[in-house]
């Protein structure tokens, strides 16, 4: 497996090894011998999420500020921008972010870390998407960053306004949200 730091300390895009030959293609999307000793990642997954959506929608910025989440994702079927913005309080990237095109062909794989929020744009027609957690998901303890903050900037590969639940469209700034300590 192929790691690549980004510019977000303990944000990890992962390029796993692909065997491809005329039948299709085989790897291994997660091996945790491997994960630990080549990436340094330990922790232990305990839900693994699945989701389709159509191009222009955005799901995200999410994360849980008790029982959070580190999140390993990948797209298995189209394209998506994937986003990690950096909510630690003590951290010196406070409010930065990192963005990666993950696709079906590049079998590429985001790490986003426990203290960071995260989500994506469906940059296909439809894509699907998979993630393993660290921890359950706990609706009481979820909260969401507007996508479009204009403190964070991300720059999302949008066309106008994404689609987007009414809980995300209503989501806070960064300047209102809660922060990890």
């Amino acid at each position: 497996m192929k790691v690549q730091q980004t510019a977000l300390p303990g944000v990890l895009i992962l390029e796993p090894k692909v065997f491809a030959d005329a039948r299709g293609f085989f790897m291994e999307s997660y091996n945790k011998r491997v994960f630990e000793s080549v990436a340094g990642i330990g922790e232990e997954f305990v839900q693994d999420n699945h989701s389709r959506s159509v191009k222009g929608t955005l799901r995200g910025l999410h994360y849980q500020i008790r029982q959070p989440q580190g999140k390993l994702v990948r797209a298995i079927r189209g394209r998506i921008w994937d986003v990690a913005v950096d909510l630690r309080r003590s951290s010196a990237s406070l409010g930065r972010w990192v963005g990666v095109e993950l696709t079906e062909d590049n079998k590429r794989m985001l790490w986003v870390p426990v203290g960071f929020a995260h989500g994506f744009l469906v940059t296909s027609d439809t894509a699907e998407v998979v993630y393993k957690t660290t921890d359950f998901y706990a609706p009481e303890h979820e909260r969401a960053v507007i996508w479009n903050d204009p403190a964070i900037g991300i720059d999302w590969p949008v066309d106008g306004a994404p689609i987007l639940s009414a809980k995300d469209a209503r989501a806070p700034l960064l300047k209102d949200a809660d922060l990890f300590d």
